[in-house]
C-alpha cells in the first residue's frame, strides 16, 4: 500500500476546523502551549485572519485530505519596531508526531518568512522538556538563547519556557527593506 503524498501548503478556510481539533487538543494534553482552555472556531478563525490580514504565512501539513499540522508565523511584540522580527508556532496533531512533519513545516515556514523580509525568528518554546521542539529548531538552526525559569503553570507544575532564535536572509548585518 502506497502512503499519499504529504503536502504542505497555505492553509484555507476549510481547514479551520482541523486547525482547531489540532490546537484544542495540544490545550488539553501538552505543555507547548500555556493556554489552559482551547479556543473555539470562531476564535481560531479570527487569529489566522489576523495573522494573514499582516501579510505572514499560515500553512498545513496535509496527506490524504487530512490536516496533520499547521504552523504560522506573527509579530514577536505589536510595537513598530519589532516588524522584522517574528515568532512561530508549530501544532501536529497527535498521530502526526515524530514522523518529520513538525521540520517540514518550519522549514517551509522559515523559507517564507526569509523571502518576505523578515530578519529574526523567535521560538518561543513552552516546556523545557519538550525535546521534540526543541530538537526541530535546532535541526533547522535555531540557537539557544535562553531559559525563563518557571514562567508557566500547567497540570499542577511550574513550566519553562525556552529561547532560541534563527537569523533569516542577512540578519542583523544591514539595513532592512520595509516593504
Amino acid at each position: 500500500m502506497t502512503t499519499a503524498p504529504l503536502t504542505i501548503r497555505p492553509s484555507t478556510a476549510d481547514d479551520l476546523p482541523a486547525i482547531t481539533a489540532i490546537y484544542a487538543w495540544n490545550v488539553d494534553h501538552g505543555t507547548g502551549t500555556f493556554e489552559l482552555e482551547a479556543p473555539d472556531l470562531a476564535e481560531m478563525t479570527r487569529r489566522r485572519d489576523d495573522v494573514l490580514g499582516k501579510g505572514l504565512p499560515w500553512l498545513v501539513a496535509e496527506r490524504g485530505g487530512q490536516v496533520l499540522g499547521y504552523a504560522y508565523a506573527n509579530h514577536f511584540r505589536p510595537r513598530r519596531a519589532y516588524r522584522f522580527c517574528l515568532e512561530d508556532s508549530i501544532y501536529l496533531a497527535e498521530t502526526a508526531r515524530g514522523q518529520g512533519i513538525g521540520r517540514l513545516l518550519l522549514a517551509e515556514l522559515v523559507a517564507r518568512c526569509e523571502a518576505a523580509g523578515a530578519r529574526q525568528m523567535l521560538a518561543v518554546i513552552g516546556d523545557s522538556a519538550n525535546a521534540g521542539s526543541i530538537g526541530v529548531h535546532r535541526a533547522l538552526g535555531f540557537e539557544h538563547t535562553g531559559p525563563l525559569r518557571s514562567a508557566g503553570w500547567k497540570f499542577g507544575r511550574w513550566l519553562d519556557v525556552v529561547l532560541m532564535q534563527k537569523s533569516l536572509g542577512t540578519g542583523d548585518s544591514n539595513e532592512p527593506v520595509d516593504r
